[in-house]
């Protein structure tokens, strides 16, 4: 029998099959479990990331598990965001199924249920977990820009302009842009920091080729999720995206996509330019870090209560606006 808010195969399904199945997204059967750390008994893990935990499995393709763990200006934090992992999971499913026709991603076709060893317990990991392809990563971030903040914000009152992109004089702080443009920044390791960089700098890093590619797919794919998470009350900021290229050759769009990790949504209703609006994002917690005598290195401050449950209910706000599920 499925676990409660599954049909009886959806455990079955292969990772598209079980996006496009509405009970999948259904009521939980058991309250949030923490999970901080992953340890899969019978899978070698290649990699453990700020959020995600990737194990091999055979086939040239991998077990992605999104954890609880929050970071917060590249750094790990002690604390976790009970459910979080869940919630971006869902969420880039919703995208990547919505944006499937026209933008490759890194899904595969094998169910979970298939590639989790004998005995591991289904029901801990197939909310927060997906199987991969295993692609070559793009050594960069590919980030689109449909208002000024943030990192943007500080390169521009330094410059007048993002990743060598000129922007015109006396924008204020979160002003819409006449368009969405697109600043690659660095790919930073844990600890390090991004790096806003230009166009031509990304070229030598991707060539031309790749790096038009790129750019357009990054725009397409902002423009069409800034309209249609306005039409449910939620303004896109800014996101980010990473590319892979697959043993084909084809570049398909990979991790975690349009996710309050990834992007910056702000409540349209409250949006006014020369402010920074309330928003269902990190940003809750940096502000509240930025409060505090910490250098920005690690290791990272513990959070409080109410900064935590704070956080989790920003996330499950932005899952509900934009794909109706309460969590």
């Amino acid at each position: 029998m499925a676990p409660q808010g599954q049909c009886d195969s959806c455990v079955h399904h292969s990772n598209r099959a079980a996006l496009e199945c509405p009970p999948y997204f259904g009521a939980r059967a058991v309250p949030y479990r923490l999970m901080s750390m992953t340890q899969i008994p019978g899978l070698i893990l290649l990699h453990r990331g700020k959020v995600r935990d990737v194990y091999a499995l055979p086939g040239n393709e991998l077990l992605i598990v999104a954890s609880d763990r929050l970071s917060a200006f590249d750094v790990i934090l002690p604390d976790s965001i009970p459910g979080k992992g869940e919630i971006l999971t869902q969420l880039s499913n919703f995208w990547f199924a919505k944006t499937a026709d026209w933008m490759p991603n890194h899904l595969s076709s094998r169910s979970l249920l298939e590639a989790l060893p004998r005995g591991t317990p289904v029901v801990e990991y197939e909310r927060r977990s997906v199987v991969a392809k295993r692609l070559r990563p793009l050594p960069v971030e590919a980030i689109a820009r449909g208002y000024i903040i943030g990192s943007g914000w500080k390169d521009y009152q330094a410059s007048g302009r993002i990743g060598g992109v000129v922007l015109p004089p006396g924008l204020q702080l979160a002003e819409q842009l006449r368009e969405p443009i697109f600043t690659p920044s660095t790919k930073a390791a844990v600890g390090d920091h991004d790096e806003n960089i230009g166009f031509d700098d990304f070229v030598a890093k991707v060539g031309g080729d790749i790096a038009e590619q790129v750019r357009a797919l990054t725009l397409k794919l902002y423009m069409f999720a800034a309209d249609y998470a306005r039409e449910r009350g939620i303004l896109i900021a800014d996101t980010k995206f990473e590319f892979g290229i697959d043993e084909q050759g084809t570049l398909r769009v990979m991790d975690e996509i349009l996710t309050p990790d990834s992007s910056r949504f702000w409540d349209a209703s409250e949006y006014r330019p020369g402010t920074s609006p309330p928003s269902f994002d990190k940003q809750f917690v940096r502000d509240y870090l930025e409060t505090l005598d910490w250098n920005k290195t690690a290791p990272g401050p513990m959070l409080p209560k109410r900064v935590i449950e704070g956080t989790r209910e920003r996330y499950a706000e932005a899952l509900k606006r934009l794909t109706g599920i309460t969590l």
